[in-house]
Order: C-alpha cells, then structure tokens, then sequence
C-alpha cells in the first residue's frame, strides 16, 4: 500500500445533500499537513483492535469505534492551520450503530477533498467469528439479546458495500495476532523506515513478586549475594564494588558470555514478529544488588545499537535491606 500514491477508489453514488449542509467540493484549509489516514472497518471479531495497535505503534494519531460522521470533523481538525498530524487511522463499525451507514458517504467526501486514505477491511469466516466470540463472552454488537449467528449474518449484509470500497481485504480466520500485524504493517507501513524495538530492561526482587509485565524474566539468586556482607548490604548494584564482589568467582561474566548471546538472537525474532515493545526481567533476592548491577549492563550494551530503543526500570532498589 505504501508504495502507491493514493487509494483505489471505486465510485459509488452520492448521497443526496441538505440544503443546510456545506459543500466540501473544495480542499480544506489550503496546505494539509495529513499525508496518509487509514479507515479500518469490517466484521466484529475480525481484529480490528490489532490492526490499530499497528498503526498506533507506528506512530498514527489512532481513535477507535469513531462514527462515521465524525471522521470528517476529525479530518478538519488534521487538516487546520498549527494542527502537527500526518498520519492517522480510525476504526468504524457496526458498534456507531444506525450512524454507521454513512461510511460509504463519508468516504466519498474523503474523495472529493482529496484527502489520501486508505480503507482497510477485515472478515473472518463465521466459525472464526462464534469461537472468538465463545472464547471473550461477549454480546454481538447486532444481535445483544439473540444469537451471535444472528449478528454475523446482519452484519455481512451492512459491510458488504464497503468491503467493494476496501483497498485491502484481510480474512484473519487462521491468522495469529503477530502474524495479522505483520500482514498489516507489509501492506501499510513504508518498508524504507525499520520498526524500533522498545526495550525495557527492569531489575527486581523475588522476595517482592514477580513483574506482570516481563516478557522475559530472568533468574540471577546463583550468583554471590552481596546482602551478607555488612559493608555492601546498604550499597546498590550501582557501585562498582557491588559489582565487583557479584563477578569475584567468574560466574557473572560466564552468564554473560551466554546471556548476551541469547539476546542478540531472541531481540531481532521479536522485531520480525511485530512486537514493539519487550520487557526483559532480570531478578534476584531483594532487587538491589545482583539484579541491578546486570540490568546496567544489559541496558549499556544495547542501548548504543540504531534498531533498539532502551530504557531502564529499578522497581526495588529503593527499599530499605533487611537487616539479618
């Protein structure tokens, strides 16, 4: 998609316009700053949420469940004098209810202002559909008090004429969320700018649970534990000498001569899948010590590389050791 310059445009009638409606038959504003806006509609259930996180993680000024007829006064605002939009992608669906069925319209007017969009479609076949459905136990937007059924075969019938207005149709019945975002970023994103991975590597203690967030976690309590000894326990992993007593024996540079290896295999996978952003967890007894002075390091090592950007989290290293 990026590499076309605008979208496919299948005309479709016009609707009718009130006497009291202005025309928009003429560029708005003079110079826009909005270079592309995406329009994602389709089924309920088909992934509409994950499409946007792509947009969103690209950097799109992204609005979901928009009705139609506030894309256009969304699209005004982009295109004002001061407004710092270039990108932009909404999702409308059956969820505006009777306001959905002036999409169609709205896109014409897209059109007819030259605004460049694309329109992004996404189905699922039925079955597809009542297994996500059973799975979140949730309502069909069209059929709250029926059948889900009942809401896919209403809803085929409304989407049908904008599916023909689609400049990709994407059937997500076998697809897994990283691959549908891959999919969607191939199709949509420019190929010339590489996806930054977010990395956050963040040091804690066991003895204060687990992060909920860690995408990997990381066990260092084999390591000496610098709490027994007087002189050190007030000290954190950021003295030098926390980290010299940890490496005395040789065990942390042979855990490193494994661990950074292990990452600069796993980052890259991570980055093909899609992800853009990875939590890495590196633990030890009380999240002062060990666990620090590694996530230092860890966050040095990557943090000079272009494909990553790198941030560091000490969630423990605050509080107060306790004295044994």
């Amino acid at each position: 998609m990026s590499t076309r310059s605008s979208a496919r445009r299948l005309k479709l009638p016009r609707r009718e316009r009130r006497a009291d409606q202005p025309s928009v038959d003429r560029p708005l504003f003079g110079q826009s700053h909005l270079e592309d806006l995406v329009v994602i509609t389709g089924f309920s259930g088909a992934g509409k949420s994950t499409a946007m996180n792509v947009f969103e993680d690209a950097g799109y000024f992204c609005v979901d469940n928009l009705p139609p007829e506030m894309i256009r006064s969304l699209v005004e605002l982009f295109v004002h004098e001061g407004s710092k939009v270039e990108r932009a992608a909404v999702v409308s669906d059956v969820r505006g209810g009777e306001y959905f069925e002036a999409l169609r319209a709205v896109l014409d007017d897209l059109d007819t202002l030259g605004v460049t969009h694309h329109v992004l479609f996404l189905e699922a076949d039925e079955e597809a559909l009542v297994t996500r459905y059973k799975e979140t136990r949730r309502r069909h937007p069209l059929a709250p008090e029926s059948s889900v059924t009942g809401g896919i075969d209403l809803e085929r019938a409304m989407l049908a004429p904008l599916r023909e207005r689609a400049d990709l149709v994407v059937d997500t019945s076998g697809l897994k969320a990283h691959m549908l975002r891959r999919k969607i970023a191939d199709e949509f994103l420019p190929r010339t700018v590489p996806q930054r991975l977010a990395v956050t590597f963040e040091s804690f203690g066991f003895k204060h649970g687990p992060p909920r967030d860690a995408d990997l976690t990381f066990d260092v309590r084999f390591l000496p534990n610098p709490h027994y000894e007087p002189d050190l326990r007030p000290l954190t992993g950021h003295d030098q000498r926390v980290v010299d007593y940890v490496g005395r024996d040789g065990q942390l540079e042979a855990f490193y001569e494994r661990l950074e290896p292990l990452l600069d295999y796993l980052l890259p996978q991570y980055v093909a899948e899609g992800k853009a952003h990875l939590m890495v967890a590196i633990g030890c007894t009380g999240g002062r010590h060990r666990s620090v002075a590694i996530t230092e390091h860890l966050a040095k090592l990557f943090r000079d590389r272009d494909e990553y950007f790198v941030e560091v989290a000490h969630r423990d290293v605050d509080r107060l050791p306790i004295r044994r």
